[in-house]
């Protein structure tokens, strides 16, 4: 008894002199806790938001009139099976190159008669073809398509690069193609140009990096669901960074993939000639987004960005411009012809640069 007492009056008689250093301690992990309890609520909704909500689509069902070439099937990287059709130019002109067609998110093959005929009938063959858990392509187990460019589409372009490069190596043709995405399609074709050399230009239209359309699109969420003003004020990169790498450490095992940065991709890449084209009206992929992604590509490079035009609109917006900049484009950089960069940039663009 006399020994619990004793030890009470020691405990108080420490706790009396150190009592600043108690309250501070105490004060540092309420403040911790607190950190910890308001930073896991917001990555739980932000991670609900990355997943499960789908994008704006644009493409309409009929907007378009199709497109019939020969079907085939091919492998993507990992040996998942994916459908493709081969679209071939008249006679009549001269072979200029072949073109591989990446599709938007939620759409499939037949999509890029909305973007490609022009090229076609200018004399490039298309290759277009169906991303995983897209189209007739195989879904690869219980793989779940996203919005955002991850490693599987990254092998369905290179599994479908492989293979268009196969067979004009079989019919004597150089087997150096260009690339036409868009949207995701368009990042995931980036990823793929930073691996293989024989992609030899390519043009994006709506394209976006994972890593900077998630922050932009983080702190929207923020200003919307958080309710303390600390939470979404004045934070400086590095805490969104770090809230990035927060999502995606629970996001991709969830998910079974990864979501590399096209931003890098492009950082890394050899280089060859992009062309960006992107709407000023986008409100999901706004435009400096797109910029950023243009000041960071090598050289030769070019910017396209098209007044009114909503994710995905600019060729219905400007149609005959949209057809005169990508065949003027791949003319020059893909077929090798005499081309004006004048055909290609926008006047506003050129000044800029």
């Amino acid at each position: 008894m006399e020994d619990t007492i004793f030890s009470t009056l020691a405990i108080w008689h420490w706790a009396t002199r150190n009592w600043a250093a108690i309250a501070i301690t105490l004060t540092c992990l309420s403040l911790a806790a607190w950190l910890v309890i308001t930073i896991t609520r917001y990555v739980r909704i932000c991670l609900n938001i990355f997943v499960d909500t789908p994008p704006p689509l644009s493409m309409g069902p009929v907007d378009f009139q199709r497109m019939e070439g020969e079907v085939m099937r091919f492998r993507s990287f990992d040996g998942t099976s994916l459908r493709g059709m081969r679209l071939t130019a008249p006679k009549a002109v001269q072979y200029l190159g072949t073109i591989v067609f990446c599709h938007e998110f939620g759409s499939d093959m037949y999509s890029c008669a909305r973007y490609t005929r022009p090229l076609l009938e200018a004399g490039f063959d298309i290759f277009t073809f169906d991303f995983r858990a897209h189209g007739q392509s195989s879904s690869g187990g219980n793989y779940k398509p996203l919005q955002w460019p991850s490693n599987k589409e990254l092998e369905d372009v290179l599994g479908a690069c492989a293979h268009v490069e196969a067979m004009l190596t079989a019919e004597g043709k150089p087997p150096q193609i260009g690339l036409f995405g868009i949207s995701r399609g368009g990042g995931a074709g980036l990823l793929a140009a930073a691996s293989d050399t024989n992609i030899k230009t390519i043009i994006c239209d709506g394209v976006f990096s994972t890593d900077i359309a998630l922050i932009a699109l983080m702190k929207r969420w923020a200003y919307i669901f958080a309710r303390v003003k600390l939470v979404y004020e004045h934070h400086p990169e590095a805490f969104w960074r770090f809230l990035l790498w927060l999502i995606m450490f629970f996001a991709q095992p969830k998910l079974g993939c990864k979501f590399p940065s096209v931003r890098r991709a492009l950082q890394d890449m050899q280089p060859r000639a992009v062309m960006f084209i992107h709407g000023q009206k986008d409100s999901y992929i706004r435009e400096e987004q797109t910029r950023r992604l243009y000041k960071t590509a090598p050289s030769p490079k070019h910017l396209w960005v098209v007044p009114k035009a909503k994710h995905n609109q600019a060729v219905v917006i400007e149609p005959q411009q949209y057809a005169g900049r990508t065949i003027a484009f791949f003319k020059k950089y893909l077929g090798g012809l005499p081309v004006q960069e004048s055909e290609i940039d926008s006047p506003a663009v050129a000044e800029v640069a």
